[in-house]
C-alpha cells in the first residue's frame, strides 16, 4: 500500500525549532508492551522522501527490508550489549532504593541513577538484590558513583548478570521477565555496556542477516553504549537550549575504510538505528571528515543539520517531542516525518522499543 501524505502539519516558517513542533498524540494501546512472537514478525513502514514531488509511504513486513537494499550497500549496526542494569534493594538505614547503572567505569565501579525517597550521601551503603553490598562514593551531576564490594575474581558485569534486571524502558508498564533477557537484545550484541537497547536492531534474525550477506550486501559494526538518558524528556521549549546527555562510542579504522569504499563504488551507507547515525556523524564532526574515533558524543541532531555519512536509515517509532524523532525529522524532512507518524498511527503500527520499524530509503528535506 502507498499513499501521498497530506500537508496538514505545516512546519514553522522560522528555523528556531520548538519542542512542541514534534508533538503527536499517540493512543496508549499502540505502545508495544511485549515483543512480537518472532523477531521478524514486525511491520515495516517504508518512507521514500522526495524533493519537489509527493513523498511515498508503503506498508510492508520486516522480511521485505532486504528488497530495499542493493548489492553494493553497506549495512552498519550497533553491536552494544544491554547489561541487566537495574537493581532493587535497600539503604543501610532501611529505605527502599532502585539503582540503574548508566556506565561501568571499571571492574568494581559504576555511574548510576539512584531512586529513593531521600538521596543517599557519600559513605552510605546499599544492599541490592539481597546479595550485593555497594558503597556510595559521591556524585557526578545527577549520577552517583557506586563501588561494588566484590570478590577479586568477580566484576560488575558478572554481578549484574547474576543479580540484575533488564532495564526495560519507562513506557513498558510491566516487570522484566526471562524472555526479555533475549528479546531486549540484538542477536549480534557483543560489547556489554548499554542501559537501553539499540531497538532498530531487535527485528533482525540470524537468518535475515545471512540472507542480506548472500545478496552481496556488506555488514559492519560500531559501538554506542546507549544510556538511560535516551528516555529523558526534552524539558526546554527552544531546542537551542537543550543539552544532550553524553554516550560512549567507538568507530574503527577498518569500518571507516569500508564506508569510504562503499561510497566510492556508488553504494549507500545504511544505518541501523539512530545510535548508528549518531556515532557515524559524530566521528565525522571530530575532524570534518570520517576518521576512526573512540570517545564521548553528545551530538544533538535537529532539522537543518547536514548528514555527511548516512544515506538511508532503519529506525523504530519514537516518543513524541523526543530527541530521536527530531533526528529522524532532520534526516527524512520534518513534513515527511510527521506525515509518516500520522500514517503509522492511523494504520495502528506498534510504537517504541518492542514496536515496528520504519525504513527511510533516501535523504529528504522540506520543500
Amino acid at each position: 500500500m502507498s499513499n501521498n501524505p497530506s500537508n496538514s502539519h505545516q512546519p514553522p516558517s522560522e528555523k528556531n525549532w520548538q519542542r512542541s513542533d514534534f508533538y503527536f498524540d499517540l493512543p496508549e494501546s499502540l505502545i508495544a508492551q511485549q515483543p512480537t512472537a518472532e523477531r521478524h514478525a514486525s511491520r515495516l513502514l517504508v518512507l521514500s522522501p522526495h524533493i519537489h514531488q509527493n513523498t511515498k509511504i508503503e506498508d510492508k513486513q520486516f522480511n521485505d527490508f532486504i528488497d530495499y537494499l542493493n548489492p553494493n550497500d553497506l549495512l552498519i549496526m550497533n553491536d552494544t550489549r544491554v547489561i541487566p542494569a537495574r537493581l532493587l534493594g535497600n539503604k543501610e538505614t532501611g529505605g527502599k532504593v532502585e539503582v540503574l547503572v548508566e556506565r561501568v567505569l571499571d571492574n568494581k565501579t559504576v555511574l548510576a541513577h539512584v531512586r529513593s525517597s531521600k538521596s543517599p550521601k557519600a559513605g552510605a551503603a546499599l544492599i541490592l538484590e539481597d546479595a550485593l553490598c555497594v558503597n556510595v562514593k559521591g556524585r557526578e551531576g545527577d549520577l552517583f558513583v557506586l563501588e561494588f564490594k566484590l570478590p577479586d575474581k568477580q566484576t560488575v558485569f558478572s554481578a549484574l548478570e547474576a543479580h540484575g534486571h533488564m532495564p526495560l524502558p519507562p513506557y513498558i508498564s510491566r516487570q522484566d521477565n526471562v524472555e526479555d533477557r533475549e528479546r531486549y537484545q540484538t542477536v549480534y550484541a557483543t560489547n556489554p555496556g548499554a542501559a537501553a537497547a539499540p531497538t532498530a536492531g531487535l527485528h533482525f534474525t540470524r537468518e535475515i542477516l545471512s540472507n542480506i550477506k548472500k545478496k552481496g550486501i556488506a555488514v559492519a559494526t560500531l559501538t554506542l553504549h546507549v544510556g538511560a538518558g535516551t528516555f529523558q524528556p526534552v524539558r526546554v521549549n527552544n531546542l537551542q537550549d537543550h543539552k544532550m546527555h553524553s554516550e560512549w562510542i567507538s568507530l574503527s579504522d577498518s569500518v571507516v575504510k569500508q564506508i569510504n569504499e562503499t561510497k566510492k563504488n556508488g553504494g549507500r551507507v545504511v544505518a541501523v538505528g539512530t545510535t548508528s547515525v549518531r556515532c557515524l556523524e559524530s566521528a565525522f564532526a571530530q575532524h570534518g571528515e570520517l576518521q576512526a574515533y573512540t570517545g564521548e558524543t553528545d551530538i544533538f541532531i535537529t532539522p537543518g543539520v547536514k548528514f555527511n555519512v548516512v544515506d538511508a536509515l532503519l529506525t523504530n517509532f519514537h516518543l513524541s517531542e523526543s530527541t530521536l524523532i527530531m533526528l529522524v525529522s532532520a534526516f527524512a524532512g520534518y513534513e515527511n516525518t510527521m506525515a509518516a507518524y500520522r500514517h503509522a498511527i492511523e494504520q495502528q503500527y506498534r510504537f517504541f522499543s518492542y514496536g515496528d520499524a520504519m525504513f527511510i530509503t533516501n535523504k529528504g528535506q522540506d520543500c
